[in-house]
């Protein structure tokens, strides 16, 4: 049996069948026409609130998307409430046109996707500055104790050569 065509690996090395994203994109495409054609008010108004996130979606490049899903989680989140009260009063169409031009709901959702564009673009620097200072303080003790030892065993004193690695000179 034939093996189905791939297309090149990813930035994370593995290979993907051929039609995957086609595929991904055609359920995609037939989920929101539902969500539009069976719940019109509710369409409407996600469409209004994760605004950014659709934004998010087309502007970044990188591999999985990380900023993008991190905008599009907080913008969901940010959006449950304006839905639980769109479907409490009725669902109509007035009501989400209503939700959609309340500055507050609105508001509240783009603040909650900016919130999460931000974290998408800090937490990677905070964790490599987190990283960075460990190692550094790591390395350090690790030389204090290093010099200790070879003081309490009355060893000389480690050069610049053997710190960076490379084997004590012969005896």
């Amino acid at each position: 049996m034939a093996k189905p065509p791939t297309i090149p690996a990813s930035a994370a090395g593995t290979a993907r069948p051929a039609g995957t994203a086609g595929a991904l994109a055609w359920a995609e495409g037939l989920l929101c026409g539902g969500l539009v054609a069976l719940l019109p008010p509710t369409a409407l108004l996600l469409g209004v609130l994760a605004g950014p996130a659709v934004i998010a979606m087309l502007l970044d490049r990188q591999p999985a998307r990380p900023v993008a899903r991190s905008v599009a989680l907080f913008a969901l989140a940010a959006s449950v409430s304006p839905v639980r009260t769109l479907w409490a009063a009725g669902h109509t169409m007035a009501q989400s046109l209503s939700l959609a031009t309340d500055l507050q709901v609105v508001g509240t959702a783009w603040s909650a996707a900016a919130a999460g564009w931000l974290l998408g673009e800090l937490a990677p620097v905070a964790v490599r500055a987190v990283l960075e200072v460990t190692s550094v303080s790591l390395a350090a003790r690790l030389r204090a104790e290093r010099a200790a030892l070879a003081q309490a065993w009355g060893l000389p004193a480690a050069g610049p050569a053997q710190v960076s690695g490379s084997p004590p000179p012969a005896r």
